[in-house]
């Protein structure tokens, strides 16, 4: 029996892949010979690691999918360590993600990877399956095993405004921490963008801040949200993070300020304008540049041309020891330079 079983299983996907779009009534009559076969064996075959009801979800081919579900299937069977229902939301199948929903499907089952339905919802497609969802009771702040994510942690790092505005919409708590002490705007903010992708996540990031998201929360590292904006060139994060009080010159566990961030790439991200960010962290008082360049006075010169709007504060001058400060002054009379006091 379990040869045959193993055999006809194997067979299942490829026949039905076949005739689902030659003959539609064909497709039915063998998804209807196959759901026979899985009430004769109530498709308790756990070391397959599919079934039918798990093909039909994930290609969502509903009707069938529908018929396997009529003929006693068992709905949260797990074979391979996933529900059906985590491959109807995987593969973004909305109708299929309803049709199991409907029929008892555990909105909160856990997979192998200790995974809910919710945190494999990772496209702009998988929108109406998380609705689905949480209509029928998901986890709004349920967790991963492994990291420890909230389904915000997974729409963030993905730039998923839609999913963000959704979740925020039935509850989600902002600041919550995974594992490595990110919270959503964090996990946002550290994710790698590509030019294409600044929008998304900068709206992203937006939405977190006015639910009231902390700009101040650090990870493991010290990281805030403004080192990782820098570090992956978001100039529209990076306005938006001091617009609401982020700070320039805090430091990492490695002593590091963001504009060590955006320095350190700007040669790579040229399309994403960091020069912009650059101008912003002056602007807003960043001092760790002035450290770095505070011995050559020609560079000193050269940030405070370049820059008609640049706020120079009183931190400025700390960050500078009496000794350099006399040295410097020294160096730019020797060197010829005319009214120090511009600079210094």
């Amino acid at each position: 029996m379990r040869y045959y079983q193993k055999y006809l299983w194997k067979c299942y996907d490829s026949t039905l892949y076949a005739l689902i779009n030659r003959n539609r009534t064909l497709a039915l009559t063998v998804c209807n010979f196959y759901s026979l076969l899985a009430g004769l064996w109530s498709l308790t075959y756990e070391q397959e690691l599919t079934t039918p009801l798990h093909i039909t979800a994930g290609r969502g081919f509903a009707d069938c999918l529908k018929l396997l579900l009529q003929r006693g299937a068992n709905v949260d069977l797990a074979p391979g360590g996933t529900t059906a229902l985590h491959e109807a939301c995987e593969n973004c199948q909305p109708e299929c993600t309803k049709l199991l929903l409907i029929h008892g499907a555990n909105a909160n089952a856990v997979s192998e990877d200790g995974l809910m339905p919710l945190h494999v919802c990772t496209s702009p497609e998988s929108l109406e399956c998380a609705k689905y969802l949480l209509q029928y009771g998901a986890a709004i702040n349920g967790r991963t095993n492994d990291e420890n994510d909230t389904p915000l942690h997974v729409a963030a790092r993905n730039g998923l405004s839609d999913h963000t505005e959704l979740y925020l919409r039935y509850g989600a708590t902002v600041d919550k921490r995974n594992d490595e002490g990110l919270s959503p705007l964090n996990a946002a903010c550290s994710q790698p963008q590509e030019a294409q992708d600044l929008q998304r996540y900068f709206k992203v990031c937006q939405m977190l801040v006015g639910a009231g998201a902390d700009v101040h929360t650090t990870d493991q590292d010290k990281h805030t949200p403004l080192h990782m904006a820098c570090k992956n060139v978001n100039p529209d994060i990076v306005d938006m993070l001091l617009a609401n009080g982020a700070c320039v010159n805090n430091m990492d566990y490695g002593g590091e300020a963001p504009m060590h961030n955006i320095l350190k790439v700007v040669c790579y991200k040229i399309s994403h304008h960091p020069e912009r960010i650059v101008r912003a962290l002056l602007n807003h008082g960043s001092i760790r540049v002035l450290k770095h360049c505070c011995e050559s006075p020609h560079t000193i010169e050269v940030l405070l041309n370049a820059y008609s709007h640049l706020k120079v504060t009183d931190t400025w001058v700390e960050a500078v020891s009496a000794e350099m400060f006399k040295a410097s002054v020294l160096n730019c009379q020797l060197m010829g330079l005319t009214n120090v006091n511009k600079y210094f």
